[in-house]
């Protein structure tokens, strides 16, 4: 007979390396963190100050939040289409500081239009009435916050327990990663929908589905950020419909509220925003991670096979419950495919691959040891990673003893690695789990 194999995942209280690490890897992290926001603020934005004065480029308050506010405003208060071009004129005003110009030449590309759901109004109406400054530095502690909070959040849904030193690490070098630094300086919804779905899949694994299932309702403010999560959820809940519909219910009960809010406030809104998306494609060329890597139509091919393998990893794991290791691993897999998939490459994105990173520290020596491949893999990704950290610390210490001028020319330094982060990760975890999974298919059976 043969036996039922499933693919298991190790689950440690502690690992025994960490706790015998010494206290220098907390202020080795917090340097990185201290070295990437130095970086940021004397050599990256110095930089673009200057570029933009070099070009007549226009600089205003830069802040992704801007555009969702100022459209909330004008829906809640005037009644106006957020997606009209006459309230993108208006934002341009104040994110660039004037309306962009077609005519000149150094003036962005990017409209900044009303490219979100109408819905996201409802969760700004309560900050129309305030000045913008204000909500500005309200939304970026928020978003600290948030963050801050997912780090103990996503190492609970992976089952790692660690000890506090290593905590510290993990959430200096979250802190001050690339992502996360571009999503607080930009006020960027990314930071807010990692967060909501960090809280949200916290609370779906300790057996809280309704709660869960109105915060992912509240996170499809970005729907391409969440939409493969759905997938792999909907894929997981049909496997076992009367134990976990209840997450479904709540959800689907709660974006039914959010439209038909957002019909009343503003009719026909869905193709008015299928048409700024469309917009917001043009005016940015927008385009994937592999399409940035690889050109199109090859692209298209890696991009397929990812999603393939994805999938066949949800229907294969989708008996598992909520709360084992296999299911914290599917989600990590999924949210790090998310960053391939969707059509835009912004770095902010990356805070997505938090829990793929944390399983696989947490795997690292089961992966090591499997392979050769997987020692490359390992070697390529922890480089990959690491690079940002080491070339923002050694320019912050160089903005301190050189000329400015010749620091800002290596501006681009840190960001040489950051488009490979989200490609290596990933093959990375499939390269672990169809290992793992096929060894376990041919392992010994009995009769």
């Amino acid at each position: 007979m043969k036996m039922k194999t499933k693919m298991k995942m190790t689950t440690v209280p502690a690992s025994p390396s960490f706790r015998s690490l010494p206290w220098t890897v907390p202020l080795l992290s917090i340097l990185c963190a201290v070295g990437m926001w130095t970086y940021i603020n004397r050599v990256l934005i110095a930089h673009q100050i200057s570029d933009a004065a070099e070009h007549d480029r226009p600089r205003g308050n830069l802040s992704d939040l801007y555009p969702r506010w100022l459209g909330a405003r004008e829906l809640i208060l005037h009644g106006r289409n957020p997606y009209s071009s006459e309230v993108a004129r208006e934002i341009q005003a104040g994110y660039y500081g004037r309306p962009l110009d077609p005519s000149r030449p150094g003036d962005p590309r990017d409209e900044q239009g009303f490219a979100y759901p109408v819905y996201v109004v409802f969760w700004l109406a309560p900050t129309i009435g305030l000045p913008f400054a204000v909500v500005q530095r309200g939304f970026f502690w928020m978003l600290l916050v948030l963050t801050f909070a997912s780090v103990p959040l996503w190492l609970r849904v992976v089952r790692w327990s660690v000890p506090l030193w290593a905590q510290i690490s993990l959430l200096a070098l979250t802190l001050g990663s690339v992502a996360v630094m571009q999503g607080l300086k930009l006020q960027q919804m990314s930071l807010l929908v990692a967060g909501l779905m960090a809280i949200a899949i916290a609370l779906l694994v300790t057996d809280h589905p309704v709660a869960a299932g109105i915060l992912l309702a509240v996170a499809s403010i970005k729907p391409q950020l969440v939409l493969l999560l759905l997938i792999w959820l909907a894929i997981w809940t049909l496997a076992d419909w009367r134990r976990r519909y209840r997450w479904a219910a709540s959800f689907l009960f709660t974006m039914a509220i959010l439209c038909a809010g957002s019909e009343w406030y503003l009719p026909h809104w869905i193709p008015r925003f299928w048409q700024a998306i469309h917009e917001y494609q043009r005016y940015t060329g927008a385009m994937s991670v592999m399409d940035t890597m690889i050109s199109v139509p090859l692209s298209r091919v890696f991009e397929l096979i990812a999603f393939a393998a994805l999938m066949v990893a949800c229907w294969k794991e989708r008996r598992q419950a909520a709360g084992s290791a296999s299911f914290a691993f599917v989600l990590s897999l999924v949210l790090a495919t998310t960053i391939l998939l969707i059509p835009t490459y912004a770095p902010y994105n990356q805070v997505l691959l938090m829990p793929a990173l944390l399983l696989l520290v947490k795997e690292r020596r089961t992966i090591w040891q499997k392979n050769a491949v997987n020692r490359v893999l390992v070697v390529i990704t922890t480089g990959l990673i690491f690079w940002p950290w080491i070339s923002s610390v050694a320019l912050a210490g160089l903005s301190f003893v050189l000329p400015q001028e010749t620091v800002e020319r290596a501006w681009a330094v840190p960001a040489w690695t950051v488009i490979q982060i989200p490609v290596a990760v990933s093959a990375l975890m499939l390269a672990h789990y169809y290992q793992t999974t096929f060894a376990a298919a041919t392992g010994p059976r009995s009769s």
